[in-house]
């Protein structure tokens, strides 16, 4: 499929309206939300098949994020806020959207992934797999790893045990389940990649997507724990992200709020992800 062809704008435009008609309809998106979710969902599609990797994530995080959600709102005292805003939206796929408007500007339909003959092109498309894989990655290490039955440690500070949902807690069914949704994206790419006719080894996209969801949840881990304030409410023994003077500090400092730890540990892991990306791609190859 040719970037912004007739058969990609229709496609495009169709999906972005039924994907904000179900999120306005399930109260998941502000008005905001549902604005910027049919902007990046419209471009991301009409810019090739990789769009629907943002699909990919959308769903499966929306799935996890209602998983248990009255056991999470008994942890996190923000957790209730369900309804995501157009800034939460465009932290978790302006720069994926970039990186696609870019390929479908210089390098046209997509090609395989291949760094041997065509290394910008797959540089882009990498780029676009690191930060999805990076995103599913966070999102189920903060929905899912909330549920470990053993208290999670501060990343900064491993020998500190927290709260759950404490900012750069972590716990060993976080990483595992960064793991998955890292290899969901791989999985989910390599796939579409294949419809489209064009060459995968899908170990390589697995493995690929894996190192970049669990590198992605750290690096936002270690932001989390360290610039990202978290309290602790001993009245109601639940995690609050902004307080005053009766909670109890946990760890961090209030310098960057949750949208922003998540739009930089993106951007750290797009940058990343292609740099590691030929090693992987070339050594699962032989």
């Amino acid at each position: 499929m040719d970037p912004f062809s007739d058969d990609a704008l229709k496609i495009g435009g169709g999906i972005s309206v039924v994907m904000a008609s179900r999120a306005a309809s399930r109260g998941s998106l502000t008005p905001s939300g549902i604005l910027a979710a049919l902007v990046v969902s419209f471009l991301s599609i009409a810019c090739g098949f990789r769009g629907f990797i943002l699909l990919i994530f959308y769903q499966i995080g929306t799935l996890v994020t209602k998983f248990k959600s009255n056991t999470k709102e008994k942890l996190d005292g923000t957790a209730a806020t369900s309804a995501r805003s157009g800034e939460q939206v465009l932290a978790c796929s302006i720069i994926g959207v970039t990186c696609a408007l870019a390929h479908a500007y210089f390098y046209g339909k997509e090609k395989s992934i291949d760094f041997n003959f065509d290394p910008q092109e797959s540089i882009l498309a990498c780029a676009i797999i690191a930060h999805y894989a990076a995103c599913l990655g966070d999102t189920l290490s903060s929905e899912l790893g909330m549920l470990s039955k053993r208290s999670p440690v501060l990343i900064s500070s491993p020998m500190k045990r927290v709260p759950h949902g404490t900012n750069g807690g972590v716990t060993p069914l976080g990483f595992f389940v960064s793991a998955v949704g890292g290899a969901l994206i791989g999985l989910g790419a390599a796939t579409l990649d294949f419809i489209t006719a064009l060459e995968v080894n899908f170990v390589a996209y697995v493995v690929y997507g894996i190192v970049c969801g669990v590198v992605g949840s750290t690096i936002d881990s270690f932001l989390g724990a360290t610039l990202q304030v978290t309290y602790f409410d001993e009245r109601t023994q639940l995690v609050q992200h902004s307080g005053h003077s009766q909670l109890k500090h946990v760890s961090g400092a209030d310098v960057l709020s949750n949208v922003q730890v998540n739009l930089v540990s993106t951007l750290l892991t797009t940058a990343i992800g292609p740099m590691i990306a030929p090693i992987i791609f070339d050594l699962t190859s032989s």
